[in-house]
């Protein structure tokens, strides 16, 4: 797992956000800052109306510079990537690497993004983000970072796809006793993201997969079978292989648990009490009860016989 965390593993764990998304997480930032903007500008303006224009033309650059280029500065370093519109779209802006933004990275997105979003009213950010492969524009080439998409539907993760049927039962016989863990777990988040993944990425990582898990298991990949259905194959078989061991028939009778005490016997008929006659006293006691005197009590054996009780002890 922790290969898949580096380098492409950006491709592999993560989802660029497309232009759509973006250009409405911009456009719902620069709203709320533009209404801030005037809100503030005519606050401090009725405030300072003794001032001068000179001043009052500083203050109103101040202004600009600390409300609409500031201000994201601040919410993207303080929240890691997530300001408002892209709170309500669903993003957020990560490093190349996939881990939480900084100050740095924050700085120089919000410096070029006044050129290329304010400037130039996104023309630049728009062909920037057509050109590059991920959706990047200026600010985030030089920051070194990635707009991605935080919320990711359920159903399209985990699945794992089925082997061609061409390739079923093929591996039956190949040794996988010597594949550890950790390159089943690869094997299976590759095989859950390969449609997400950058054909040549997803490619090569295949090849890579499909070389090291044949020498583990001492047997090369088939001629002519692709390295990603060799991979769903062996999985496959793998699952298979626990399914069978998991779900495998009882044991003998020698190594079957004994029955819980009360319980019935194999094949003995259920007790059905058989219906009484009314309790008649002549009938059952026809003479009155008279106790039976009790002699002295039996002398132990000490030659090695049993006691003279009547008491059989098992055998």
């Amino acid at each position: 797992m922790s290969e898949l965390v580096t380098g492409e593993a950006v491709a592999l764990e993560l989802r660029p956000a497309k232009l759509p998304s973006r250009a409405l997480a911009v456009l719902l930032d620069l709203a709320v800052a533009v209404v801030a903007y005037i809100v503030v500008t005519i606050a401090v303006v009725a405030a300072t109306a003794s001032l001068d224009e000179a001043a009052q033309a500083a203050l109103s650059v101040a202004l600009f510079v600390l409300l609409l280029v500031g201000g994201p500065i601040a919410v993207e370093t303080l929240s890691h990537g997530r300001s408002l519109g892209k709170l309500a779209c669903g993003l957020r802006v990560v490093r190349d690497d996939g881990g939480p933004i900084r100050f740095r990275h924050a700085l120089v997105r919000g410096l070029i993004g006044v050129i290329e979003i304010l400037l130039t009213l996104g023309v630049i950010a728009v062909i920037a983000s057509l050109v590059s492969a991920r959706g990047r524009r200026l600010g985030d080439v030089f920051a070194g970072t990635l707009v991605v998409r935080e919320r990711v539907p359920e159903g399209r993760t985990g699945f794992v796809p089925p082997p061609p049927p061409w390739l079923a039962g093929r591996f039956s016989a190949l040794d996988l006793s010597a594949v550890p863990d950790g390159l089943w777990l690869e094997v299976r988040q590759y095989l859950t993201r390969m449609r997400s993944l950058d054909p040549q990425v997803g490619w090569g990582m295949a090849q890579r997969l499909a070389a090291e898990l044949a020498a583990r298991t001492g047997a090369p990949v088939p001629p002519g079978v692709p390295p990603a259905p060799y991979l769903a194959a062996v999985l496959h078989e793998r699952q298979t292989r626990e399914a069978r061991r998991a779900f495998a028939a009882a044991p003998p009778s020698g190594d079957r648990p004994s029955a819980a005490p009360g319980a019935m016997p194999q094949g003995a008929a259920p007790y059905r009490p058989e219906p009484s006659e009314p309790y008649r006293p002549e009938a059952n006691h026809p003479e009155p009860y008279r106790p039976v005197p009790q002699g002295p009590p039996p002398v132990e054996d000490r030659s090695g016989s049993r006691p003279s009780t009547g008491f059989v002890p098992p055998a």
